[in-house]
Parts: structure tokens; C-alpha cells; sequence
């Protein structure tokens, strides 16, 4: 594709989303609070793309090559996440909650960290890559989607795996009637395990509001975030990065390393992953800005909720019992794609709005006015613009074999997804960023499943390669 081409279908990408918020601001002014979501989806996609953010691709880096870059630049972008959220929080404008902390984080993060490694691509990195015109990625994303959209209402036979204490748990909960929590696997999860966790931040470990000044950043970013952040590069440069560094500046070992090597060496590491970073920063700056828009809209129109907006604009259909649908008010992925699934399979005849997921929580608006579904197909366009005007857009077909292994990796992430009340993005990058313990589970979860990942897909790639060899 030539450059004026290119040029011409990233703008005209650009006009199209700009029709689309006027047009239906001019239609009524509420649409404005769907529009915040788009714009800031279209900066999610560009920062993703132009970062190559991807936690898929920093783990196989890191475990089958052992080059750290991404996964220092994915440390450095959840630092400065965190320094954002932390200003947000300190002026009480932040939309973010904190979700439960116990083993069940461990879990869900070590199963999302197998199928991202499986699929080629986590949860964000597959939707950027979808917006560069990759099949093999949307497969995924689909995979993802429609595993989560089955797996919240699946009943039957999975209720014998249930203990029972979590039926008793839930059961005196008091949930409405339309919601069948006693012939669900994951209502049953939620309601009679996940609900009774402690909810937790480091600032309220130590006694102080997430809202206070010492609260926000000294509680969950200096010690929830910067402390063990660094620690965790520390492990990095020590196991992964220090030997070709040192191998360079002191050649032969002409001397014994110092402590100014070894800050020289940490240093370098860190400016490696500037591409990253930056991206990094942008996020933070863009998740930031994106709380405090979305919550001046909840103000200036007396809402807390978007489920309260589309009601007055007369869409009630798949709003939750609580006349809520799903408004993280900031960056989230997965809930939002699951949410079209169930919207298509309530359409359908399968009753959607029974489990806590969607009926309680989350709803299954029309997508058309689902704003964290304008997030995400704005955040595609976002990404497509980027490639496009960096010559890095073109559809790749998926073979059979990538495609059976993007099915497999996106039912395992969906999985992993609900089970952990989230993804890389919502249940590790965000929760960490804003100083939720949770977040950490997730993530030795994901690192322990991503390494398991990578083994088992070289083992098989070499097995696979061998038998192609002795065919030959």
C-alpha cells in the first residue's frame, strides 16, 4: 500500500469516529459520555500499537530468548500508571475499585498466563494486533469473548464441584430471583467465595484512605507500587540483563564489577525499554485524564452509572437488575467483548441476564450503545491508525494450526478472565498501578503460567520440527 493511501484510510478512519460523536451528540447530549470512552479508546490503540504492548511477547522474550525489554518497559509503564492514579485518587476523582485479594488472583492470572503464551498474544496485545489487520489475533479476541460469555453461565453438572460452603455462602446472600445463582458454577464463585475475600489496598493496609494524600502516594504508590516494581527489575537485571552488560563494559574480565557497573548496567536496562515507556506514560496520562472526564460526566449529569443514562435515553433493555451496565470509567478489556457475545446469544434465546455477571453486574446493552464497546472498536481504529501511518498494517491470515492454537489460548484467557475478575490490563496492569494487592496474585500467576507456556510451546514446536525432519 502506498504512503498517500495509507495516509488516506488513516484519516479517513479519524473523520468517521468524528462524524460518529457529533452526530450523535447533535442527537442528544448524553452521547457525549459514550464519546469520552471512544476518544480515549482511539489513545489506548495507538499507545498499544506504537509500544508493541503485549505481555504475550514480553514473557516469550524474557523466558525463550531472554531479552527483558518489554517486560522492563511494561514495569516502567505500570510506575508511571501509578504516579498518575495517584494524583487522580488524591483529588477523590478516581472511578477505580479495588477487587478482592486471596489465591484465587494465583489461580486465574497462572491459567490467563498459559493461554496467552498458547494464543501468541494477551488480551490487549491481540486486540492492537487485530487493528493492524491480523486475522490470527481476532481469533483470538473472539476465542476470549465467546469462552467467557459460556463459561459465566454454565450450570448442569458443574454444580457438584461446587463445596458446599460456598452454597450456603451465596445462597444468604439475598440475590433477586432472576438471577439463578443455585444452578451456576461461576454465580456460585462469586457470590459464595469471591464476595466474602477481603478487599484490600496498601493504603488501607496501613490505616490510611486511598483518597488521602499519604494514602494514594505513599501507601499504594511509593510502597504498592515503586518498591516492589523495582525489586522485580532488580531480579531482572540480576538474571537476565547483567551478564551481557558486564560481558561489554568490562571485556575479558579486566576487573572486578562495581557498584557504579551495576547502576550503570540497571540503567541501561531501563533506557532499552524506552519505546515502551513512553507508550507507558501515555496510558497512565490517558487512564488519567479518562477518570476524571468520565466522572465530571457522572457529576454533571447526577449519575453514577451509564446504565442510568441509557434508561433516560429510553434503552432499558439489558441493563442489569440494578439498572447498571458495565463503566469502568477507565483502560479495561475482555468484560466489554464478552458482553457482545451475550448480547448475540440473549438474542438468540439463551438467557443471558440470569447470572450474576451480566443480569447483576455488567448488563448486555445493545453494543451500539455499550460506551465501554465504544472503547473497544474505537481502540481497534486507534491501533489501525497508528500502523497505517507507520507502514506496519496488513492482513495476515491465520493457518489452521495458529488458529486451533488462538482458540485454545483465548478459552484459556477467558477463563483465567473471569476467574480473576479480569485480564492483563484489568486484573493486573490497572490493579497494580493503583496500589490493589490483588493485582500482584495475578501477576505471579500469570508470570508462573506464562513460563509453563513457553516451555511447553517450545517443546512443542521442537517435537513438531523434529518429526518434520525425520519425514523428510
Amino acid at each position: 500500500m502506498s504512503e498517500a493511501k495509507r495516509k488516506f484510510w488513516a484519516f479517513a478512519i479519524v473523520a468517521v469516529l468524528v462524524l460518529v460523536s457529533a452526530g450523535t451528540y447533535l442527537y442528544h447530549e448524553y452521547y457525549l459520555y459514550l464519546s469520552v470512552y471512544l476518544w480515549f479508546g482511539v489513545v489506548y490503540g495507538m499507545c498499544l500499537q506504537y509500544g508493541r504492548f503485549c505481555f504475550s511477547s514480553a514473557f516469550r522474550d524474557l523466558f525463550a530468548v531472554g531479552v527483558p525489554r518489554m517486560a522492563v518497559g511494561i514495569m516502567i509503564a505500570i510506575a508511571l500508571f501509578g504516579l498518575v492514579g495517584a494524583f487522580v485518587s488524591a483529588t477523590g476523582l478516581s472511578t477505580f475499585h479495588s477487587a478482592p485479594t486471596s489465591l484465587h488472583a494465583v489461580i486465574a492470572g497462572f491459567i490467563f498466563g498459559v493461554g496467552m503464551c498458547f494464543a501468541g498474544g494477551c488480551a490487549s496485545g491481540s486486540m492492537y494486533k487485530t487493528g493492524e489487520g491480523n486475522m490470527n489475533a481476532a481469533i483470538v479476541i473472539l476465542s476470549i469473548s465467546i469462552t467467557q460469555a459460556i463459561f459465566v453461565d454454565v450450570g448442569g453438572w458443574t454444580n457438584s464441584l461446587v463445596p458446599e460452603a460456598w452454597k450456603a455462602s451465596a445462597a444468604a446472600k439475598g440475590l433477586p430471583a432472576s438471577i439463578t445463582v443455585s444452578d451456576g458454577w461461576v454465580d456460585q464463585y462469586l457470590a459464595g467465595y469471591i464476595w466474602d475475600q477481603p478487599v484490600l489496598s496498601f493504603a488501607s493496609m496501613l490505616g490510611w484512605t486511598d483518597h488521602s494524600v499519604a494514602g494514594a502516594f505513599v501507601g499504594n504508590f511509593l510502597l504498592g507500587v515503586v518498591l516492589p516494581g523495582a525489586l522485580l527489575l532488580v531480579v531482572v537485571y540480576l538474571f537476565w540483563s547483567r551478564r551481557a552488560f558486564m560481558r561489554k563494559r568490562l571485556p575479558a574480565g579486566t576487573r572486578a564489577a562495581g557498584w557504579r557497573d551495576e547502576l550503570a548496567g540497571y540503567g541501561a536496562m531501563i533506557v532499552a525499554s524506552k519505546r515502551t515507556a513512553i507508550a507507558g506514560l501515555a496510558l497512565g496520562i490517558a487512564a488519567g485524564l479518562h477518570m476524571y472526564a468520565i466522572q465530571g460526566l457522572r457529576v454533571k449529569y447526577g449519575v453514577k452509572n451509564a446504565g442510568t443514562l441509557l434508561e433516560r435515553l429510553g434503552f432499558d433493555f439489558g441493563l442489569s437488575v440494578n439498572g447498571t451496565v458495565f463503566d469502568p470509567g477507565y483502560w479495561y478489556v475482555t468484560t466489554q467483548e464478552a458482553q457482545w457475545v451475550g448480547w448475540v446469544m440473549h438474542k438468540l434465546g439463551w438467557n443471558q441476564m440470569d447470572n450474576i455477571f451480566f443480569g447483576f453486574n455488567n448488563g448486555i446493552p445493545n453494543p451500539l450503545i455499550n460506551p465501554a464497546d465504544w472503547m473497544s472498536i474505537s481502540l481497534f481504529g486507534g491501533a489501525a491508525i497508528m500502523a497505517l501511518l507507520h507502514n506496519e498494517f496488513k492482513f495476515k491470515k491465520p493457518t489452521l494450526e495458529t488458529a486451533v492454537w488462538a482458540i485454545i489460548g483465548g478459552a484459556l484467557m477467558g477463563i483465567g478472565s473471569r476467574l480473576g475478575l479480569g485480564c492483563n490490563v484489568g486484573a493486573f496492569f490497572v490493579r497494580v498501578s493503583q496500589g490493589d494487592p490483588s493485582g500482584w496474585l495475578f501477576g505471579l500467576g500469570m508470570v508462573g503460567g506464562a513460563y509453563i507456556g513457553v516451555k511447553f510451546f517450545n517443546w512443542w514446536t521442537e517435537r513438531r520440527m523434529a518429526r518434520e525432519f525425520a519425514a523428510s
